[in-house]
């Protein structure tokens, strides 16, 4: 199998970059949920880098997946970031309202800065590899 963690990676920092976007153009749920795919994503391509594969869309759960120590604190960036990735997508992941009511710059700004503490302990730990 060819060695893809590389791709992954590239995937999870544009990923970063879209969410930062949707925040600025006021896209809240957007960026919630893209902040949880940057961090998703990231955390694959650790997994691919260490030569297993990953499955899964609960961050929190790959992370304590990994084979290296995760500080307690990522973990519970990847458990905020879980919180994003159904109800800012669709309008029954709440009991009333679209997603895009639910959602505003508080919520934003604390999914991308989950997902960059996320990204950053990725790149830290593949640079050492």
């Amino acid at each position: 199998m060819a060695q893809r963690s590389q791709d992954w990676w590239l995937q999870a920092q544009r990923d970063m970059e879209t969410a930062a976007e949707n925040r600025a153009n006021g896209r809240h749920e957007w960026a919630c949920f893209v902040s949880h795919q940057a961090a998703e994503k990231a955390v694959k391509a650790l997994h691919l880098a260490h030569g297993q594969e990953a499955w899964g869309h609960v961050v929190a759960r790959l992370l304590s997946d990994l084979p290296e120590p995760v500080p307690e604190e990522l973990i519970s960036s990847g458990q905020v970031l879980d919180n994003f990735y159904v109800p800012a997508r669709y309008p029954n992941g709440h009991p009333e309202g679209a997603p895009f009511e639910h959602y505003g710059p508080i919520q934003s700004e604390l999914a991308l800065r989950h997902a960059r503490d996320i990204l950053n302990f990725v790149n830290q730990t593949l640079a050492e590899r």
